[in-house]
């Protein structure tokens, strides 16, 4: 019988200290949808160096997921900025982001949460 996963520490993400689990500073693959994190490192043929979703990887993924899309400029280009608040979304978009988040909450561990640079202290 293989011996238990380690347990997993819930932590607090900023922008730049997600940004190394992308597979290949870190062996495994983290991902946020609206300020979830989860490990992805079981879907790393999607999501880790090479696959499809790659660009995903150490990032916050909720607009590209909202729009479908999975192109470079769906990120945030600032990462010591504000979060993405997703505030022009239409509705189309913000049921597809929902169905993606319940999609990675039934698949994927919740390993922290996101939070801009300056609010990790904060309660």
């Amino acid at each position: 019988m293989p011996p238990p996963a380690p347990a997993t520490v819930f932590h607090t993400f900023t922008p730049p200290t997600l940004l190394p689990y992308n597979g290949l500073e870190k062996p495994e693959v983290y991902l946020a949808v609206r300020g979830q994190v989860f490990d992805v490192s079981s879907g790393r043929n999607f999501y880790g160096p090479g696959g499809p979703y790659e660009n995903f990887a150490g990032r916050d993924a909720s607009r590209g997921l909202a729009f479908g899309s999975f192109d470079e400029d769906m990120l945030t280009k600032d990462l010591e900025g504000p979060l993405d608040k997703l505030e022009d979304l239409g509705r189309d978009e913000w049921e597809a982001l929902k169905g993606w988040e319940e999609r990675f909450s039934e698949k994927y561990l919740v390993v922290g949460k996101l939070v801009a640079v300056g609010e990790e202290e904060k309660k």
